[in-house]
């Protein structure tokens, strides 16, 4: 098992852009290769992929703000009959 996470402030074009090089990954029959904060995951997603997308807002009394969000998590299973063959392929 295994997690890796980022988290950084992009403009919304920048974001879309990012969207758009795992959407052209994704279309293809490679790997996908994703940039967390300068260490390089690869994966290689198989068929089904379970699609998940949620919508969010929180707001609470007395907050001047709204934080609202779009969350995306894609899911799909690979054989492993090891925690070494199920880890994730990761570079730095």
């Amino acid at each position: 098992m295994g997690e890796l996470e980022t988290e950084e402030q992009k403009t919304r074009a920048e974001v879309a852009s990012s969207l758009r090089d795992l959407a052209e990954q994704l279309d293809g029959d490679g790997g996908v290769t994703l940039d967390l904060g300068g260490t390089t995951v690869q994966f290689r997603p198989t068929d089904p992929v379970t699609f998940k997308l949620e919508g969010e807002s929180d707001w609470s009394q007395g907050d001047t703000e709204a934080k609202q969000s779009i969350e995306l998590e894609l899911v799909w299973w690979r054989a492993a009959a090891s925690a070494e063959e199920g880890a994730l392929d990761v570079r730095e």
